[in-house]
């Protein structure tokens, strides 16, 4: 990776899978309170362990013992997630991976997640959320490449009117279209290999799910 790229365990569901490990190539991590059970799964030791730990089992933290911690008080202002990010840009972050961010119990951490990783997108840092199996990536005015292989399934969900919206080598493309707020005409698409995404106004999230091909 040309830029320092951190990755941001969170407490969602993370599946390890090949694509992601190609992700992580390269990355340093930050670790939100019992997001830490993922570096396990990966196999990797966080610069800094942040949060309140209340979501934290005894045997993690025994595991991960030789990790700084930056304890916070459980009625704090910030989500871990946040001062997690925080931390990685305090150390240099010029991009960002949510790993775990999506999926889980907590549906309010996840819909946050998103909206964090569009605000953060609107401060120039590149950033994209990962499960393992579902991504998503911000879509600002301007334009994207993503990566999948064919046949794979991919949305666009606007968090406003969308203006100008393009989609390129999907089976179902769209040329400089308008989505109005709350629209479902984007839901659902397949992608027929690497997309290119564009838009003159709005704000959005890509979710694409690299490894379902139910709609080859």
């Amino acid at each position: 990776m040309a830029r320092s790229t951190f990755t941001i365990l969170l407490g969602g569901a993370l599946t390890p899978t090949d694509r992601l490990a190609r992700q992580l190539v390269g990355s340093r991590f930050v670790a939100a309170d019992g997001g830490m059970r993922h570096a396990r799964t990966l196999a990797v030791t966080p610069d800094v362990w942040v949060g309140d730990f209340d979501s934290t089992e005894e045997a993690l933290l025994a595991e991960f013992a030789g990790v700084p911690r930056e304890p916070y008080p459980a009625a704090k202002a910030a989500t871990d997630g946040e001062i997690a990010v925080e931390a990685a840009l305090s150390r240099g972050a010029e991009a960002l991976i949510f790993a775990g961010a999506l999926g889980g119990s907590r549906s309010d951490h996840a819909f946050l997640h998103l909206l964090q990783a569009a605000a953060l997108s609107e401060r120039g840092l590149p950033v994209f959320m990962t499960s393992g199996e579902e991504e998503a990536y911000p879509l600002l005015a301007g334009e994207i490449d993503i990566d999948l292989p064919k046949g794979s399934l991919f949305s666009i969900l606007g968090l406003t009117d969308l203006f100008g919206l393009t989609i390129v080598n999907a089976r179902y493309p769209l040329t400089d279209f308008t989505l109005p707020f709350g629209s479902s005409r984007t839901v659902s698409n397949v992608a027929e290999g690497p997309l290119r995404i564009s838009l003159d106004t709005g704000r959005a999230i890509v979710l694409a799910r690299p490894y379902d091909l139910s709609g080859a």
